[in-house]
């Protein structure tokens, strides 16, 4: 079954909801504010809104879903719109109720083409995630970075890419296998073989991981492949340097890809963290009334210490206690945390210490109240404190407690690399699903990306995502 193209729906979904957006202005023009504009206007601020969301890349090929940042992205092209068409008018049209009428067009074209884009984008996502559902694809290299890529895939369906098979003439031997059948040449030239792969296996898309084949063969299967129609991906060497903000230039033929990774001692940090403090103490007012009710109630369900306090590693390795309201009966000290407990246990190390933390860790210690303060996520709300203090920021990667820093240090890749920046209250692993028992990896993949990408919207997403976390009852 092949999956839904998300960028050839979009254009025709987009021109329906901005006909139904104008439709409204009509509509509330009637019964309130200023006469919509003629129907020549507002079908021009349509065309502009089109090409400018064209032009921004919204229509091109992608595989992921990412509605907080095409909704930017439509929030911009509607303005943009509407104030080229309200420009036009002042200069060929002018009218007294032109600014109301451009007004009125961008938050009503906003609201139903965003709207559009979420129900459309649920939708896609769910029908990706059927059993069978998405575009067969084919992986060339069954080396580490081949199987890393169909784990990646088949973890998450929503990529809307499935992959059926490696192909690869001399595989190399992996710690975690994707569970996908090798094919070889058979003694073909990788591109006449492929072309046979293909339409055995109904494949759509190919995705050229690294493998020991010659340079001349892999371009080659990228000719053969747009010969075929298939669709091709390439995963980059040194992919792991290769942050969002890149710089295409040509020498010649010679494509030049610079990187512009985020420098976690630049200016941009420093304004990131006065910012963070700003905000906590303004947060800290606003939510007192919350504080003492959660102190109130741990009080006269568990008595003092209220807070619980805990060394934990932040920037550049340094220690601060982390606060939080005590949820569970007992001296959590003592009881363990499952998460880091687990961690440990996955590292191989300490086996006989991690399996009685998990046990005491799995013992359910948490009173009523404390399930209602974790529910919520108000047991983490005394981490404003250690923001204000400059010892946390608002985003950033979780931090952990020193014996397991020193123990993950050791045994996964780039662990220390999280020290580069301050600790935050929620993270973007966190807002990934990486919480609980999952991948340590993943969540240090999932960090580290952070820091090298960071931006101002990248800290609103993650509040947003932990916004609708918290909204669900799943915690931040």
């Amino acid at each position: 079954m092949r999956s839904i193209h998300a960028r050839a729906a979009e254009p025709l979904l987009d021109l329906l909801a901005l006909i139904a957006a104008v439709a409204a202005v009509y509509v509330s023009a009637s019964f309130a504010g200023p006469p919509a504009a003629s129907l020549w206007w507002n079908a021009l601020a349509v065309v502009f809104t089109l090409l400018s969301l064209a032009a921004s890349g919204q229509y091109r090929q992608r595989f992921t879903l990412q509605f907080l940042d095409d909704a930017r992205t439509i929030l911009g092209a509607t303005a943009i719109a509407a104030m080229g068409v309200a420009f036009l008018r002042l200069l060929f049209a002018p009218d007294a109720d032109i600014a109301g009428q451009a007004a009125r067009f961008w938050l009503l074209a906003s609201v139903y083409t965003v709207a559009a884009r979420g129900a459309f984008q649920i939708i896609l996502s769910r029908a990706r995630r059927v059993a069978g559902a998405g575009e067969p694809t084919l992986i060339i290299g069954a080396g580490e970075v081949g199987h890393f890529v169909a784990r990646r895939l088949l973890d998450r369906p929503e990529f809307g890419l499935r992959p059926v098979a490696f192909v690869d003439d001399d595989p190399l031997e992996v710690d975690e296998p994707a569970g996908l059948p090798v094919l070889r040449t058979e003694g073909k030239a990788l591109a006449d073989r492929i072309a046979d792969l293909i339409d055995e296996l109904g494949a759509r898309h190919v995705v050229i991981a690294f493998s020991l084949g010659p340079h001349e063969e892999k371009l080659d299967l990228i000719r053969r492949c747009r010969e075929l129609g298939a669709s091709v991906s390439l995963v980059p060497r040194m992919f792991e340097a290769v942050p969002d903000e890149t710089t295409l230039e040509r020498l010649g033929g010679v494509p030049l890809v610079t990187v512009h990774p985020r420098d976690p001692r630049g200016w941009q940090f420093t304004l990131k963290y006065a910012f963070d403090r700003v905000v906590a103490a303004i947060a800290i007012v606003l939510v007192s009334p919350v504080l003492i009710f959660a102190a109130l109630g741990v009080l006269l369900t568990m008595g003092r210490p209220i807070l619980f306090r805990q060394e934990r590693v932040g920037l550049d390795g340094k220690s601060f206690d982390m606060l939080k309201f005590r949820t569970m009966r007992g001296s959590p000290d003592k009881g363990g945390e499952a998460d880091a407990a687990w961690a440990q246990a996955v590292v191989g190390e300490a086996a006989e210490e991690a399996e009685a933390a998990i046990k005491a860790a799995a013992e359910d210690r948490r009173t009523p109240f404390g399930s209602l303060l974790r529910r919520t996520g108000i047991d983490e709300l005394p981490q404003l404190f250690n923001v204000l203090r400059g010892e946390m920021s608002l985003v950033g990667p979780r931090p952990e407690r020193r014996a397991y820093v020193e123990l993950f240090e050791r045994t996964i890749h780039r662990y220390d690399d999280r020290h580069r920046v301050k600790a935050g209250i929620t993270g973007w692993a966190q807002v990934n699903g990486l919480r609980g028992e999952t991948s340590l990896e993943d969540r240090v993949e999932w960090d580290n990306y952070y820091i090298e990408n960071w931006s101002w919207w990248l800290d609103m997403k993650i509040i947003l995502l932990t916004a609708r976390a918290l909204f669900r009852g799943s915690g931040s």
